[in-house]
């Protein structure tokens, strides 16, 4: 039996995750579920799961969730509050595994002190390898961690790679990646339309269930730029050998290109359980809780290349590789920034991508190699996208 920790365990991928690991109850063991705010949610899984140990940042939320526990049959589950102690059950002996499904640049540092801990990393959080590639990628040489992509492109080429690779190595006979995107909810919009779209709008996924903010970089491509980045790191590809591909029906999850013509697909319905399931599994595979595919009900499948017009926020991310050094934490950074103003209604959708280039205008792409740097670059970037847009 394995132990777990589910870093951002309210969340989509948090929720799928347990809803995988109450399929086994004989293989995992959850060690430790960690949340930001969302306690009503932690609440619930703690009394399905009972773990050891949660974390809630948000001091205030987590002095009321120890309250609550009081006087119940979940009182001797240890709680913790702050950051810092993100990465404090990230590195627990009794776990072996930790699902890194913070979203965005806080889940960096626990994410890393996992990996600097040799333990089974499952990344949901693309943030962190963007931040911080190189740094990641030598933490996990160094420790012996394994990594293994829970993104659902990510993990399809994985699938779809040699038999014995592994994350980080070089994808010997391997062309290109074909990275599919869906689209997300406004591929036929017409662009000039785009600056009257709201929140709600953009959240609204065709095909995927996911948070706010990762649905509205869907709705950018943004998403997909940083996921572009991701894999130039886990599979040591450069970004021409990666090639953005639109598939609206989000049935092909990636694509592997090999030098003799053969192009791998990964297939499955768009339900993030089977990814999850996959990496949980590893090298094995056990039940996910995803129904077959059902290949005449899918019907057709398209494809197109993205329009760069529509969807600034997939060149600035190839900008900001072509960059290297701190350019694509800046990017992340400005980005972060720029959705949480377009949720909160402080600016329009196709302010995005305005600030976020006037961001990365304002920085050299100095070498990125020491986490100082990045985490000062970060916040750096977080400071100027939001002059911008007061300025805007």
């Amino acid at each position: 039996m394995k132990g777990i920790c589910i870093l951002g365990a309210t969340g989509s991928i948090g929720v799928s995750t347990l809803d995988v690991v109450a399929r086994h109850p004989s293989l995992y063991k959850v060690i430790a579920l960690t949340a930001n705010t969302n306690i009503e949610v932690l609440y619930e899984q703690c009394q399905d799961h009972h773990p050891e140990v949660v974390v809630i940042v948000d001091e205030h939320k987590a002095k009321i969730f120890a309250e609550k526990i009081q006087n119940t049959p979940m009182s001797d589950i240890k709680v913790l509050s702050g950051a810092k102690a993100l990465e404090q059950v990230a590195t627990l002996d009794a776990v072996d595994s930790v699902m890194a499904a913070i979203v965005g640049a806080a889940g960096l540092l626990p994410s890393l002190a996992a990996a600097k801990a040799g333990k089974i990393i499952l990344l949901a959080n693309k943030e962190a390898l963007v931040m911080s590639g190189a740094i990641f990628m030598q933490a996990v040489s160094d420790s012996g961690a394994q990594l293994l992509p829970i993104d659902s492109e990510h993990n399809a080429i994985f699938q779809c790679m040699p038999a014995g690779y592994k994350t980080g190595m070089q994808a010997k006979q391997v062309r290109r990646i074909l990275l599919t995107a869906s689209g997300g909810p406004f591929r036929e919009t017409p662009v000039d339309q785009l600056i009257h779209v709201t929140p709600d709008q953009a959240v609204a996924h065709p095909n995927w269930d996911m948070g706010r903010k990762i649905s509205v970089d869907s709705a950018t491509m943004m998403n997909k730029g940083l996921e572009m980045i991701e894999a130039c790191i886990l599979f040591d590809m450069t970004p021409d050998q990666i090639q953005v591909v639109i598939h609206p029906q989000s049935v092909i999850h990636s694509m592997v290109d090999y030098v003799d013509g053969t192009v791998l697909a990964q297939m499955g319905n768009p339900d993030m359980r089977v990814p999850i399931a996959y990496s949980m599994a590893w090298p094995d595979r056990f039940d996910s809780g995803v129904a077959p595919l059902d290949i005449f009900e899918v019907g057709r499948m398209d494809f197109q290349e993205p329009d760069l017009e529509r969807f600034p926020c997939l060149r600035l991310a190839y900008d900001a590789i072509a960059a290297g050094g701190i350019m694509p934490t800046i990017l992340n950074a400005a980005n972060e920034i720029a959705v949480e103003a377009f949720l909160n209604e402080t600016v329009r959708f196709t302010d995005i991508p305005v600030i976020i280039e006037r961001c990365m205008q304002q920085f050299e792409a100095t070498v990125a190699d020491t986490l100082d740097i990045i985490l000062a670059a970060d916040r750096q970037a977080r400071l100027v996208s939001r002059q911008i847009i007061a300025e805007l």
